[in-house]
């Protein structure tokens, strides 16, 4: 699943986005925008994996936009005007659409975002490791990915419970980065604060999973990682 979100100051042309993504069934969207400032406090809330983007906005323009990012999810242009093709491919956009955009030639952009998408994922974790290190307790303390059963971010520190110990390791640590170690088919991030072991859930409800007896949180963001979970 994608989450996308749709950037166009013409209302009409919303509407298309909106309806063309609903067509798509690994397309999700999570929001839509009528200027890059609104797309920028989506972004800070929402998890998104793609930006379908018009170019000619008033007081920030699309392709201002994608230079103001300092990490940048993947991007289809939309516009009318063909001569800022060229300077949006340098931008690294994964897809240019001229308007008035075909469902065709949309599903085409989309699917070729999607098929990078899978890629990434496959690149990023290539071997899952055994194990890592983390500093704690001042020392180098060794994990195994098999002992985690859930994390919890706090901040700039996270807590890593473990089966074979009743007290957490705390690390000075974000969760990004921890979850980037983490092999996506065995761990699945379900709240901005919490990363749980697949293989250790044992039941789900529409907003919480459980480990046991423990209910953690499902919030909004991350609804359509536990629909995937459970085939629903």
């Amino acid at each position: 699943m994608l989450r996308c979100i749709a950037v166009d100051d013409e209302p009409l042309a919303l509407d298309l986005l909106e309806d063309n993504i609903s067509k798509v069934p690994y397309l999700k969207l999570v929001a839509r925008c009528s200027n890059a400032f609104e797309a920028m406090e989506e972004l800070k809330k929402e998890q998104v994996d793609l930006i379908f983007l018009d170019i000619q906005m008033p007081g920030l323009t699309g392709l201002q936009f994608i230079q103001s990012m300092p990490e940048k999810p993947m991007i289809i242009l939309i516009t009318a005007y063909e001569k800022y093709a060229l300077e949006g491919f340098n931008l690294d956009v994964t897809d240019y659409l001229v308007k008035p955009v075909s469902l065709e030639r949309f599903v085409k952009a989309a699917n070729k975002a999607y098929e990078l998408h899978l890629l990434k994922k496959k690149d990023k974790h290539p071997t899952s490791p055994d194990f890592f290190f983390v500093n704690a307790d001042y020392s180098l303390l060794k994990v195994n990915v098999a002992d985690i059963v859930w994390i919890e971010g706090m901040r700039d520190y996270i807590k890593i419970h473990l089966k074979s110990s009743p007290r957490p390791i705390v690390t000075r640590m974000g969760m990004k980065n921890i979850e980037d170690q983490l092999a996506p088919d065995k761990f699945i991030r379900i709240h901005k604060s919490y990363i749980v072991s697949v293989a250790n859930i044992t039941a789900v409800r529409k907003n919480s999973v459980f480990i046991d007896t423990l209910e953690l949180p499902v919030s909004d963001a991350y609804k359509t990682v536990i629909d995937e979970l459970t085939g629903k």
